[in-house]
């Protein structure tokens, strides 16, 4: 009974409450977005192309030394995290509604903008919440806080999953209204209070930060020279190998992409040259949360990155095929909602504090394998759904132990990310970390839809689940020569 009180105190309940806050948004950003598209006649390509917003969360490194370090000139009573936390929790209610009012139908483009927005201001908001979580408690009780995190995150996506996908059907989805889904959208950044009203009755965490008081504006601005660098140049670079050669796209697209981050910090570079921003300020801000991770692990520095960019890649790359899948399977939206998005997500809290648990008594190394190993054989039996006939028990199992697997894999490495940050650059290093984590699943997630339509869904989850494999030995050599430092 001792062990279920430490889930039930002040901190971990308002963890809840800012994990449903960060869940919100992303499942608006991609799966009910993929239902929107498709029933607005998108092809599905251009559906599993949208995952690339999703890069917002991938790239969050770059912005993520602002938020950690300086001061909002405004909202002083709240505290610094507070402060961060409030306004970005606004400006997703302000992107959820403008996103409402676009019909990707007529304008895919103002959905796409307004969706990235979402997306950028989302990720923006999962920086804060993980470094208050951090900052909240010592690493022995990140267990329970995770746990409730992830727990409340899954929540919000049962809202924003299966509760939109209820509403879209009882708003009407036989033919196509956008009315529908503006209704949808909207309702959704109204629950968005939830996080709002959290942060504000929540206590500022006691950590002593050197919080830089001056030249915060021009740290903004030089952050957002290289964002918009970033995004110019990745829009006018055309990927000639789209439409003909997959593998030749992918090689260009990740090309591309190492380009335009090469772009973004020569802008930086040339900032500092011409004395707008110094270049101690940048190097504080971006490079001695680096030199402090370096410096704790050592030459094990680089397999520690490498298991965290492969860790969930079985998950995201599969993930962003499901919805579309259940669609073209035969499946209607009222029993995705029911048995994918609700009881699914049940599914994925008992995974989540199975995986919490079992940290927490037998160690994250241990768990995270384990978390590792069920998440990718339960692509498996996707591959075995894709070619089985249309069943609402084969889906009720196939969700549940899929999702019973995402969740306990999700909480062991959350913990195990938390134990590898330092409290000196909390949201930094934690935001480094995740994005790593993002950025190659999200790449080749982009791709999903061709190789679909290369190989068919039974032999595409199948290399998904293949995917996943290498992380277990790396996790067995990792846990045996690196351990967690602080």
């Amino acid at each position: 009974m001792k062990d279920i009180n430490i889930f039930l105190k002040e901190k971990p309940l308002k963890m809840f409450c800012l994990g449903f806050s960060s869940g919100l948004p992303i499942l608006l950003v991609f799966s009910t977005l993929s239902v929107w598209l498709v029933k607005a006649g998108v092809d599905r390509s251009t559906v599993t192309l949208f995952s690339w917003a999703g890069f917002a969360y991938a790239f969050k490194y770059l912005w993520s030394p602002l938020v950690d370090n300086y001061k909002l000139p405004f909202l002083n009573k709240f505290g610094h995290r507070k402060s961060w936390l409030f306004l970005s929790q606004l400006l997703i209610i302000t992107s959820l509604i403008l996103t409402a009012f676009t019909n990707p139908q007529n304008n895919l483009f103002f959905t796409a903008l307004f969706i990235s927005l979402l997306a950028f201001f989302s990720a923006t908001q999962d920086i804060l919440v993980d470094a208050f979580r951090i900052e909240s408690a010592p690493q022995s009780q990140q267990g329970p806080l995770s746990s409730m995190y992830i727990a409340g995150y899954r929540v919000a996506m049962l809202t924003a999953g299966a509760g939109s996908l209820w509403l879209a059907a009882f708003f009407g989805t036989e033919t196509y209204n956008q009315e529908v889904w503006k209704k949808v959208y909207l309702i959704m950044s109204i629950l968005m209070l939830i996080g709002v009203f959290t942060t504000i009755y929540s206590k500022e965490p006691k950590i002593k930060k050197d919080l830089k008081k001056d030249s915060h504006i021009k740290f903004l601005l030089t952050i957002i020279f290289s964002v918009i660098g970033f995004i110019s140049l990745y829009s006018i670079i055309n990927n000639p190998y789209e439409k003909s050669d997959i593998i030749l796209s992918f090689l260009f697209s990740s090309g591309r992409l190492i380009g335009c981050f090469i772009f973004s910090f020569f802008i930086i570079y040339l900032l500092i040259l011409i004395k707008f921003i110094s270049k101690e300020k940048v190097s504080k801000s971006y490079f001695s949360p680096i030199a402090n991770f370096l410096t704790r692990y050592g030459k094990f520095a680089f397999f520690i990155l490498l298991l965290i960019s492969l860790y969930r890649i079985a998950d995201i790359v599969m993930g962003v095929m499901a919805n579309i899948f259940y669609l073209e399977k035969g499946y209607k939206i009222s029993e995705i909602a029911t048995f994918s998005k609700f009881f699914g997500v049940f599914a994925t809290i008992v995974g989540g504090f199975i995986g919490g648990y079992c940290s927490y008594k037998f160690g994250t190394m241990k768990a995270l394998f384990f978390g590792a190993l069920i998440a990718a054989l339960s692509n498996l039996l996707f591959a075995w759904l894709a070619v089985s006939p249309i069943s609402i028990d084969f889906l009720i199992a196939v969700i549940t132990a899929d999702n019973i697997s995402s969740g306990f894999a999700g909480a062991a490495f959350v913990i195990y990310l938390s134990g590898l940050t330092s409290i000196k650059f909390t949201a930094t290093q934690y935001a480094l970390f995740s994005s790593i984590m993002l950025f190659l699943p999200k790449l080749i997630a982009g791709y999903a839809g061709a190789w679909v339509d290369i190989m068919g869904y039974a032999y595409f989850f199948t290399l998904t689940a293949f995917l996943g494999l290498p992380v277990l030995l790396l996790i067995i050599w990792i846990g045996r020569v690196a351990p967690i430092k602080k």
